[in-house]
């Protein structure tokens, strides 16, 4: 059986979007307002699970208002370590950075 190279041809772009799409899936979403997020709250973090790794809980705006997120378990992932979630300050504004893995 010959495969033609307009079939080739399209695989290829199948097969590349299947490895594109959960790239820009994943890509940051940041938000800014002028509100100050409230000081983080004290979790007593569970006891530790082998392959997993807790993310401690943060402020998210919730469009008038924060509202606290408490902390959870996430599968590990061999070779990154886990960002958490947070607000920076930049100027009068506060910018939002959501939590991700690092190498």
């Amino acid at each position: 059986m010959m495969i033609t190279r307009k079939a080739l041809v399209a695989a290829w772009c199948v097969a590349s979007a299947a490895i594109v799409a959960p790239v820009v899936a994943s890509a940051a979403v940041g938000v800014d307002i002028d509100i100050a997020p409230p000081a983080p709250r004290v979790e007593v973090v569970p006891a530790e699970r082998p392959g997993f790794v807790w993310a401690p809980g943060y402020w998210v705006w919730r469009g008038s208002a924060h509202e606290w997120v408490g902390g959870h378990w996430i599968r590990e992932r061999r070779g990154f370590h886990w960002v958490p979630d947070r607000w920076v300050q930049v100027g009068p504004h506060w910018h939002y950075e959501r939590g991700h893995w690092a190498r």
